[in-house]
């Protein structure tokens, strides 16, 4: 991937991340995901690429969506597949709380996996233990099979899990296993990505989130070496009408990171909104706007962290 291509994610995200800021606390998260994904398609459209949104978490008829199918971008190449949430963590904005940011992870066309938002089953994990998930193995065998791999003992494995009712019973066996547990409001991209940052505290994450947000944190998780695992849970009969129609003919298929996101022309761009583990968020001063970035490239293996100054950003 072209790294100036990659500096022109940035500016989408940063205009996404800018635009959702808007609306932090203001209690209306359709009005904050609608400023993110209008600023994120005009930015994009103003790029020199072909993009098409392959994964996402919007379809035609669900407008203001960056719907899954979209073309993006002013020229006929390169040609690439994306991957995007305009607002990972629309609550968070609309009340105020922690973790959330603006996020595109692309590719060449053909390597990002091609599926409709709905929900997968994932196990998350960094470099060093990404041998040692199983998403077949029980909660206790992961956590202890984590601990030995991160040389730590069970009581000071975290695992990070979304605050779900639909979770119960999997806190419960992580707590049973010895385990601790970080609840999470919204936001399992970040909270995967985490994984892979020894500092960050998080090392693991487990349960039932979007697949949107799958192929999301397997861009970034693939690059810094570690791993996710990931199975098709849909809501609705529907879904699964649409995850076959996607060329997904087996259900129980177990998907890992070069799955969700072959080869290595990936990028991974993200514009934090609200503090989270990986990113700070936008401030707004007098006579600049301020955001935090971070760009993952593939080909480098490279991360950069942008601090961007935008004087006079109307």
């Amino acid at each position: 991937m072209d790294r100036n291509l990659a500096l022109e994610f940035v500016r989408v995200t940063e205009a996404a991340a800018i635009e959702a800021a808007r609306w932090i606390g203001r209690g209306d998260k359709n009005k904050a995901d609608e400023a993110a994904v209008n600023a994120m398609r005009s930015r994009f459209n103003q790029i020199d690429f072909s993009g098409t949104v392959v994964i996402g978490e919007g379809e035609k008829d669900e407008a203001p969506m960056l719907y899954t199918g979209e073309h993006v971008g002013k020229a006929k190449i390169p040609l690439m597949d994306l991957a995007i949430d305009p607002l990972e963590c629309t609550n968070s904005v609309a009340y105020g709380r922690y973790n959330a940011m603006t996020v595109v992870a692309s590719g060449k066309k053909g390597s990002l996996l091609h599926a409709p938002d709905t929900y997968m089953e994932k196990i998350a994990i960094g470099p060093f233990g990404k041998k040692a998930i199983n998403l077949d193995a029980s909660v206790k065998v992961n956590i202890e099979k984590t601990a030995k791999a991160l040389n730590k003992k069970v009581e000071d494995i975290t695992v990070v899990i979304l605050d779900r009712e639909r979770h119960i019973n999997l806190i419960k066996e992580v707590r049973n296993a010895g385990a601790r547990v970080r609840l999470i409001t919204d936001g399992d991209v970040a909270a995967g990505i985490a994984t892979c940052f020894p500092d960050s505290g998080i090392d693991l994450l487990m349960g039932i989130g979007g697949s949107t947000e799958a192929v999301l944190a397997a861009v970034p998780i693939k690059i810094l070496g570690g791993e996710v695992l990931c199975r098709f849970k849909p809501k609705k009969d529907a879904d699964i009408t649409k995850i076959k129609a996607a060329g997904v003919k087996n259900l129980n298929k177990i998907f890992t990171a070069e799955d969700l996101a072959k080869g290595k022309q990936l990028t991974f761009t993200a514009t934090g909104v609200i503090e989270g583990p990986l990113l700070n968020g936008v401030v707004f001063n007098k006579d600049k706007v301020i955001t935090h970035s971070l760009v993952i490239r593939g080909i480098s293996g490279t991360i950069r962290y942008i601090t961007t100054h935008h004087h006079n950003y109307k």
